[in-house]
């Protein structure tokens, strides 16, 4: 029986936002091979509605540099507190798991480490370092924080190479300081602009959340604001609300909505576009990289 609480937290969803509850063996196995590695996975701490079909086949997200934020966005279900001190080891643990998995690609995330005087850039880099020398022809993504503008800490990211370098906008400009109090969302754009700077070759990618109180739109203008500092992949996904702490829904978009978005993301020049009511920053990241990858090279 649903509650007022639970009513107020989450609305009654639509049908195409209803996804089975994960169980298979892939997953049980996942989940403790995670633990055992003493590594999080941002589909767990962000309470991904995809984690399900992910790990079943072998896809997960490694969250770094601990599992509390020194931040406290508006829509994000991760812990925010004080973070620990600094796991020099997790780089090796990470890259052992990620051999363990027989992955061929990995995808790296972390929380915000504003203590940290290059935002857990270091850690970043030491990872794809360490998966690179553990597992031959692994590909790696990287989802980054802004690193607080600290642009030598994003180059030290990018001059380890990793296949695809995503920092998300999450929300149009109207929105976004309610939503990222202590973001800038021109400087999220100047991040990717800069990563182009340093390597011009690097797909650079990014993600929008709908849902929050923006306007059709003012996606749109956002997604023309990413082209025009060259982003090459977008995600657009619905937000859920984690808990009742969180900004509420403001509405659900459809189907037909998302495919109305990735057809003019499509449009504007982006070389792939996940767009749709489940889908987000690392849905299927190996399948917006091939298609990044097979653009690049035709052109």
């Amino acid at each position: 029986m649903t509650t007022q609480t639970e009513t107020a937290i989450r609305p009654r969803l639509p049908d195409w936002l209803k996804v089975r509850m994960p169980g298979g063996p892939r997953y049980i196995e996942l989940k403790q091979l995670m633990r055992d590695s003493q590594l999080h996975t941002v589909c767990e701490e962000a309470h991904c509605p995809n984690i399900g079909e992910c790990w079943e086949r072998s896809a997960a997200t490694f969250m770094i540099l601990g599992d509390i934020c020194t931040r406290a966005c508006a829509y994000c279900a991760v812990t925010t507190g004080r973070p620990g001190t600094l796991d020099l080891g997790e780089p090796f643990r990470l890259a052992a798991t990620v051999k363990r998995m027989g992955l061929k690609y990995c995808v790296i995330t972390s929380v915000n480490r504003d203590d940290l005087p290059d935002g857990g850039a270091g850690i970043f880099a030491a990872c794809i370092k360490q998966v690179r020398a553990a597992v031959q022809g692994c590909r790696v993504e990287v989802l980054i924080p802004d690193f607080d503008g600290n642009w030598d800490a994003l180059e030290k990211v990018v001059s380890a190479g990793p296949e695809v370098l995503n920092h998300n906008i999450e929300s149009v400009e109207r929105v976004f300081q309610r939503v990222r109090p202590k973001g800038d969302y021109r400087q999220s754009l100047e991040l990717i602009r800069r990563v182009k700077e340093i390597n011009p070759s690097m797909p650079t990618k990014s993600g929008i959340i709908v849902g929050m109180g923006e306007t059709m739109d003012e996606v749109r203008r956002t997604m023309g604001d990413l082209r025009s500092v060259d982003c090459d992949l977008l995600t657009i996904g619905q937000y859920l609300r984690p808990s009742i702490k969180h900004i509420k829904i403001d509405r659900f978009y459809t189907p037909a909505e998302f495919e109305e978005l990735r057809e003019a993301g499509e449009a504007m020049g982006f070389k792939h576009v996940a767009a749709g009511p489940l889908v987000r920053s690392s849905y299927h990241a190996d399948d917006q990289h091939t298609a990044a990858a097979t653009q690049l090279t035709q052109a």
